[in-house]
C-alpha cells in the first residue's frame, strides 16, 4: 500500500498509487455517506476522544470540538509535551497527533473506498502502508519532528516527508504534463489551504522537480476567510465575538464555515440562521449578506498572499537569464482548499492573466503529488530547499556583543533520498567550561546578517567544554558558566536531512569525546 497523506487543518486527504493512477480515498460517515476526507477534528465524549466524522457526530451535544489544533504545532512554545484541552481532558500534542492518525488508519482500512485487495490481510497491510506526507513548507524542525514520529508511531512507514507545494508540483506535473516545453519549464504553486498559504517556484524537467524559491505564511488560510465572515454577520447585528458565549459562538462559526464552502461563482448572497446558533441572543432570525461585501472583506487577505508570492517570482528573474525569461513560466498553479472560494482564482488571475490555471481538484493536489512520491514506478525525483534558515547564537569581542551564525540558509539543498546528508562545520577553540547553543530558525536573514521574519527557538543545547564535566549524569544546567583562556579545541558538525530535519554532533577533539543532538526541541 502506497499512500499519500496531506495532514490538513481542517481536512485529511489521502491518495494511493493504483498502477499509475492516483486515486483519493473516500471515508464514510456516521450515517454511511462518502466523503473525499477526513475531517481534522477531535472531540472529547463521555472522557474518550474521538475524531474525524465521529467527534464531529457527538460534539453535536457539548462543546467538546477542537478544530483546527493542527496550528498548535507551527506555534513556536509548542513543545510535543505541551497540553491541549479538549472537554475534561488534557493531552499532549504529540499524543493528541498521533491518537488522531491511528484513527485515520484505522478509518482507511475500514471505513474507506479503498480496494479491498489492498485491505486483505490487516496486519500486513498496517505494516505495509509507506506513505509520502506533506508539511507547511515553512514548517520549523520541531513541527517536522512531531508530524514525522507521530505517523511512525501510528503504524505508518513514512518514506518521505515533502513541502506541500512541492507535493502539488508532481500533481501538476502528472495532470498537465503538455503545458511543459523545453524552454517553459517553471511552474509557480499557489498553496492556500485552512491554514497556511506556501508559494513555490518550481522548475520541472521531466520527471526531475527543483524547488528554486518559496515564501509562505504560517497563520493564513481558511480560517481566516471564515473569521472574516463571523464578524461581518455579527456586525449586521450589532454583536461582537466578545457578546457571545463560547458555545453559540463556535456553532455560528461552524455555520459561516459551511455558507462559505457552498459558494459558487454565481452565487450573490449569504444567509446565516442566528436563532438556531445564537438562540435569545439572536436579535433576528438570519443575516444575509452580500457576497460583494464579504469578496470586499476578503480581498485584503488574498492580496496578502499574492505580495507574499511576489519575491517567488522575482527569483525567475535569477533563474532564468535573458530573453528566456519571458517565456520561462508555464503557469502559476491555484491548489488548497481555501482556493475554492471564488474570489481567490479572481483575484489571481487579475494579476496574473491567463497564466493561472486552477487545479481540478485544489483540495486533493498535495495529496495526489505525495502519493505520486510514494510511488516508485512514477519516477519522479524532488530536489528541495531548506526553505528557512537555521543558525546559532554567537558571542563575540569576548562576550561584548552576541551574533547570529546561519548555519543552513534557504539556499540549502535538502538531499535526495538515501543520498548523504548535507553537512557544515565549524572550529574554534572554547572560551567557557560549558557551551549553550542557542539555536534559532528564521523566515529569512536581514540586512545585517541577522535573523528576520518569523523565528523559532529551534532548541536549547548544553555540551560540557570541560572534560571534568563529561559525565553523562552531570546537570549541565546547574554549573556556572565560567570564561576560560585558550580551552580545548572543538567541532561542530551540522547534517540537514532528507525530511529537511538538523542534527548536530559537538566534538572536544583534544578529550576526544562528543555527543550528538538532533534538534527537535
Amino acid at each position: 500500500m502506497k499512500l499519500g497523506v496531506d495532514f490538513g487543518t481542517t481536512h485529511t486527504v489521502v491518495a494511493y498509487a493504483d498502477r499509475g493512477n492516483y486515486p483519493v480515498l473516500s471515508f464514510a460517515d456516521e450515517a454511511g455517506d462518502f466523503h473525499e476526507s477526513f475531517p481534522s477534528l477531535v472531540a472529547e465524549s463521555d472522557g474518550q476522544l474521538c475524531f474525524g466524522f465521529e467527534a464531529l457526530a457527538c460534539s453535536r451535544s457539548r462543546l467538546t470540538l477542537l478544530r483546527s489544533w493542527k496550528r498548535l504545532l507551527s506555534d513556536p512554545s509548542v513543545l510535543p509535551s505541551t497540553p491541549v484541552q479538549i472537554g475534561s481532558l488534557s493531552v499532549p500534542v504529540a499524543e493528541l497527533l498521533t491518537r488522531f492518525l491511528l484513527a485515520l488508519r484505522d478509518a482507511i482500512l475500514a471505513r474507506s473506498n479503498l480496494d479491498p485487495a489492498l485491505k486483505d490481510g490487516r496486519a500486513a497491510a498496517l505494516r505495509e502502508a509507506r506513505c509520502a506526507i506533506g508539511v507547511p513548507a515553512h514548517a520549523h524542525g520541531a513541527q517536522r519532528f512531531i508530524t514525522l514520529d507521530a505517523f511512525r508511531r501510528a503504524g505508518f512507514s513514512p518514506i518521505a516527508m515533502l513541502n506541500e507545494p512541492s507535493a502539488a508540483g508532481f500533481e501538476f506535473t502528472h495532470r498537465h504534463r503538455t503545458n511543459l516545453t523545453a524552454r517553459r519549464d517553471h511552474v509557480v504553486v499557489y498553496d492556500l489551504g485552512g491554514g497556511t498559504f506556501d508559494a513555490s517556484l518550481v522548475r520541472m524537467r521531466g520527471r526531475h522537480h527543483e524547488v528554486v524559491h518559496s515564501s509562505g505564511l504560517n497563520r493564513l488560510g481558511g480560517d481566516e476567510f471564515d473569521g472574516v465572515l463571523l464578524d461581518l454577520v455579527l456586525a449586521r447585528v450589532s454583536l461582537t465575538r466578545s457578546d457571545v458565549p463560547a458555545a453559540p459562538l463556535a456553532r455560528l462559526l461552524d455555520q459561516c464555515r459551511e455558507a462559505k464552502e457552498r459558494l459558487s461563482p454565481s452565487s450573490r448572497k449569504l444567509s446565516i440562521d442566528l436563532e438556531s446558533t445564537l438562540g435569545e441572543l439572536a436579535p433576528t432570525t438570519e443575516s444575509v449578506i452580500a457576497v460583494s461585501d464579504y469578496y470586499d472583506a476578503c480581498t485584503p487577505l488574498v492580496e496578502r498572499t499574492i505580495d507574499t508570492m511576489t519575491p517567488v517570482l522575482a527569483s525567475l528573474e535569477h533563474a532564468v537569464a535573458g530573453e528566456a525569461q519571458a517565456n520561462a513560466l508555464a503557469g502559476i498553479y491555484v491548489v488548497g482548499g481555501a482556493s475554492s472560494l471564488p474570489l481567490v482564482p479572481r483575484l489571481v488571475r487579475a494579476r496574473f492573466g491567463r497564466r493561472v490555471q486552477r487545479s481540478p481538484y485544489p483540495s486533493a493536489a498535495v495529496a495526489i503529488g505525495l502519493a505520486i512520491r510514494a510511488d516508485d514506478s512514477a519516477g519522479f525525483e524532488l530536489s528541495d530547499q531548506f526553505s528557512r534558515t537555521f543558525g546559532v547564537f554567537r558571542e563575540a569581542e569576548a562576550g561584548r556583543e552576541i551574533t547570529f551564525d546561519p548555519i543552513f540558509t534557504q539556499q540549502a539543498r535538502v538531499p535526495l533520498p538515501g543520498a548523504e546528508p548535507v553537512q557544515c562545520r565549524r572550529a574554534y577553540r572554547a572560551a567557557h567550561n560549558v557551551g549553550h547553543f542557542r539555536f534559532l530558525e528564521c523566515s529569512e536573514l536581514g540586512a545585517d546578517g541577522g535573523p528576520s521574519g518569523d523565528g523559532v527557538l529551534a532548541d536549547d543545547v548544553l555540551f560540557p567544554f570541560d572534560p571534568a564535566l563529561c559525565d553523562a549524569a552531570q546537570d549541565l544546567a546547574a554549573v556556572p558558566v565560567q570564561r576560560r583562556e585558550r580551552g580545548p579545541r572543538i567541532e561542530e558538525e551540522y547534517t540537514l536531512d532528507e525530511h529537511g530535519m538538523v542534527a548536530v554532533t559537538i566534538r572536544n577533539l583534544d578529550a576526544n569525546y562528543q555527543r550528538v543532538f538532533r534538534i527537535e526541541r
